[in-house]
């Protein structure tokens, strides 16, 4: 269909079953593509280097009329006669005033949508969406957000990189009434900062702001990402912390049930300084699965399976998994009070929802243990370190711990390799010990 474009034939074109363009016949290569919808959009076919291409002007109303549509039309060809891609020209207006402080919160925008994805091919959970927050809010923005997008370049990566290892960005600052904010720095939060930039300026690729990633090609420090496991001494004290928190427990429960017989004479025992048994055993479950916390934490008893042992989450960092549960583990669990009302295993000690006092407890447990600079993190390196010192694949402890990239699992490559050690050392001590005999006879 051709006709030339004016108010009246614009006005005219009726929406039909399939979108159709209505051409232009002053204009080689104009028109007005009509949608379904009865929306009007005017339109440019033109070609470049022997390629066709589309132009999108806007869509009718203001400012697009016909007239000021053609105009746009002829200016673009212009660009094309001229030797200039005219999408190339669009991208570099859109990007022109663009800063990377700009680029940060497009970015966040379109990840808490759920159109940036991991590794994995999942949105990003909201656990890593703050993480993501919190590095661009101390460290991208501070250094880099002035900078326009289209002049980065890899010389200011590299300086940003070095320039977070010295602790530039290190600040120490009250947040709110309580709370404190301690941001240091070092070559772990540099190499790993400089990654989450070279996602935001994929991103930007994909949104047209840049050809090419700066990252690419900076060489970062190694991420000595910390992966303490507990020894088995340690193990062993962790051990005695948790029964002497039970028998903390079980002694205040019995002096309460004392207090309640007495008719509630006096003043009430006070709950022992002790992580609370909830706490306990989510700690205990977080140690005999390897789970990550957010895992345990958010575990509902709709997903526990003790007849097969099996949790079946259908969500986690890397998708819907299930992780298989041991004798320990089960036994764990059936000793866990339901309590109504609530869906989950480790319901919050006040209203709804699940608990969220793991940190402060497991404070108390590890340092009433005597153990030193352990997180909780730790307990799943530990559930890790000792199936790969007893014998366990790393192919199987990746597929326990719920690993999808084998190179994560890798690092506990040189715990699995102490039994061969001790094999070695045991053949090596009985062939002396024999050499020593015969000598001796």
């Amino acid at each position: 269909m051709a006709v030339k474009l004016t108010l009246q034939s614009v006005k005219t074109a009726e929406a039909k079953p399939a979108r159709y363009i209505v051409w232009d016949t002053a204009t080689k290569g104009f028109g007005l593509r009509v949608n379904v919808d009865g929306s009007k959009t005017y339109i440019l076919k033109y070609a470049f280097e022997g390629r066709q291409k589309w132009h999108t002007i806007g869509k009718h109303g203001s400012p697009w009329t016909p007239e000021t549509a053609r105009k746009e039309a002829l200016d673009v060809l212009g660009l094309v006669r001229s030797g200039i891609d005219p999408a190339d020209a669009a991208r570099e207006r859109k990007a022109a005033g663009v800063t990377v402080s700009d680029l940060c919160d497009q970015y966040l925008a379109a990840a808490r949508a759920g159109r940036t994805l991991t590794k994995f091919d999942v949105p990003k959970k909201a656990s890593t969406l703050a993480t993501d927050e919190g590095r661009i809010r101390r460290h991208i923005k501070p250094l880099l957000g002035k900078k326009l997008v289209r002049k980065l370049t890899g010389k200011d990566v590299e300086d940003f990189l070095h320039a977070v290892a010295a602790g530039k960005t290190a600040v120490d600052e009250k947040t709110g009434k309580h709370g404190r904010a301690i941001v240091e720095g070092g070559k772990g939060t540099a190499t790993r900062t400089v990654g989450l930039l070279g996602g935001i300026l994929t991103f930007a690729m994909k949104e047209g702001l840049r050809s090419d990633n700066p990252v690419k090609g900076v060489q970062r420090f190694k991420d000595g990402k910390n992966t303490r496991f507990l020894s088995g001494q340690e193990l062993e004290r962790l051990g005695g912390a948790f029964e002497a928190s039970h028998a903390d427990w079980d002694q205040f429960e019995a002096m309460h049930a004392d207090w309640i017989a007495a008719g509630r004479k006096g003043a009430s025992p006070r709950p022992p300084d002790a992580a609370s048994p909830t706490a306990l055993a989510a700690i205990k479950l977080l140690l005999f699965t390897g789970a990550r916390r957010s895992e345990i934490l958010g575990l509902e008893w709709a997903h526990v399976d003790l007849d097969r042992g099996y949790l079946h989450l259908p969500d986690s960092k890397t998708g819907a998994k299930d992780i298989p549960l041991g004798e320990p583990a089960v036994d764990l669990l059936r000793a866990v009070p339901r309590l109504n009302g609530s869906p989950f295993v480790f319901p919050a000690t006040r209203g709804d929802g699940s608990y969220k006092g793991l940190p402060k407890a497991w404070a108390k447990l590890y340092a009433r243990a005597g153990l030193t600079k352990t997180r909780i993190h730790d307990l799943r390196h530990s559930f890790a370190s000792v199936g790969a010192s007893t014998g366990s694949s790393l192919l199987m402890i990746g597929f326990l711990l719920g690993h999808k990239d084998p190179k994560t699992t890798q690092r506990y490559a040189h715990v699995a390799h102490d039994p061969a050690k001790a094999a070695a050392e045991n053949v090596a001590r009985s062939i002396v010990a024999q050499m020593k005999r015969s000598g001796a006879e």
